[in-house]
């Protein structure tokens, strides 16, 4: 049976989720740097199957569902979705298996969803990183550019691989700039003192990061630029002392470019993000 997660708890959740690193990224990341029942946003309402344990499901406060449940019954599964209805839902992001027999289960397979993907999965041990030509590249945090550009990239963004409309990615955007310079999570690519790209890291712990928001604008798209920027963020990562990043490519030019700095296929990861994440579950 089910039980609400408590702070003593928190270790072997946190030992469960890294044991499962590559689809355990976003509730461990949550869960280190939020905690449990927190007031942020992203910080996490969790239960927990057995006291080692051997399931973690949680939502975060604005409503984004993470599982981790590799051999939940069904039952299992469809109990732990009854512990959340009411709240409101962004959206869930889990392994590619987990996530449909949750959408299924909650009956949420054609409740509006502006991205509703099952992309491919991609790991890396950052001492096997094949660096491409990096002449007259440089990585340069967000700040450091006119924030109009970086902004209009992510609106842009949000338009094209997350089927926002203008109104909600401008928005967004926004409110995504100032997370990321706060975190200082996200740099861009500058050749020859130009921007050309942009990458980040949408989740990082010590020892592993998970690349995510990757954008080259249209007119500078096949020139290899995005996977200099991700190469560059991974050599700053490594040298502060991160040992493996993962990722999942939302295209197959995405997981070409990423395959080619030394990526290798691991897995399925679905992400479903709800038109109206003020609808509750």
């Amino acid at each position: 049976m089910w039980r609400a997660a408590q702070d003593r708890d928190i270790p072997q959740i946190d030992s469960f989720l890294s044991q499962h690193i590559q689809t355990s990224m976003f509730p461990l990341a949550n869960l280190r740097d939020y905690g449990l029942y927190g007031p942020h946003p992203r910080s996490l309402k969790a239960w927990v199957l057995g006291d080692s344990p051997r399931a973690v499901f949680a939502i975060t406060n604005e409503g984004m569902v993470m599982s981790q449940c590799p051999d939940c019954s069904d039952a299992e599964l469809a109990d732990a979705i009854h512990l959340i209805r009411g709240h409101k839902l962004f959206g869930v992001a889990a392994e590619a298996n987990q996530a449909r027999r949750i959408m299924r289960f909650a009956g949420w397979d054609n409740r509006p969803a502006t991205l509703n993907s099952d992309e491919p999965g991609f790991s890396l041990e950052l001492d096997q990183l094949v660096l491409p030509d990096l002449t007259g590249a440089e990585l340069v945090p967000l700040g450091g550019l006119d924030r109009s550009i970086t902004e209009g990239w992510r609106r842009d963004y949000l338009i094209e691989a997350m089927d926002f409309d203008p109104a909600r990615a401008k928005k967004q955007a926004g409110e995504d700039f100032v997370a990321y310079t706060q975190r200082d999570s996200h740099r861009v690519l500058l050749i020859e003192k130009q921007p050309v790209a942009m990458t980040g890291f949408n989740a990082r712990l010590p020892e592993t990061v998970q690349i995510g928001g990757v954008y080259t604008p249209p007119e500078l798209r096949g020139r290899g630029y995005a996977r200099l920027a991700v190469a560059l963020h991974l050599i700053e990562a490594r040298d502060a002392g991160a040992s493996r990043a993962v990722l999942f490519a939302a295209s197959d030019s995405a997981a070409r470019a990423y395959m080619g700095i030394g990526f290798k296929p691991a897995g399925q990861f679905s992400l479903i993000l709800f038109t109206n994440p003020k609808d509750t579950a």
